[in-house]
């Protein structure tokens, strides 16, 4: 059987799991329901923001998207909702990029 290499987020939970902390729900469906709810809110687009923002920054966010295979709108929209909900997790940036913004 070929062993599957885990990150370390993917480890930890495994890990934690096998330790017994994981625990079933009592009303799955309900539950579920609840769920559906709160992601319904989140992706409901009821408000328009217009932004300016560099040139650059915009050809990169365009670049990233097509990468992910999105639309750029969605990619901001996604990045400001991780943000907010303290999901964004921010990389050390490497001496090179710092270099080539001064």
């Amino acid at each position: 059987m070929a062993k599957i290499k885990l990150d370390k987020e993917e480890k930890d939970l495994l890990d934690s799991y096998e330790r017994g902390e994981w625990k079933s729900v009592k009303n799955l469906e309900e539950e579920i329901g609840k769920h559906r709810g709160y992601a319904r809110q989140t992706l409901l687009k009821n408000k328009r923001v217009n932004i300016r923002i560099s040139s650059m920054v915009l050809e990169e966010l365009q670049a990233r998207a097509v990468e992910d295979g999105m639309p750029y709108q969605t990619l901001i929209s996604s990045i400001l909702h991780r943000f907010v909900t303290g999901r964004l997790i921010e990389k050390p940036r490497s001496k090179k990029s710092f270099e080539n913004e001064v």
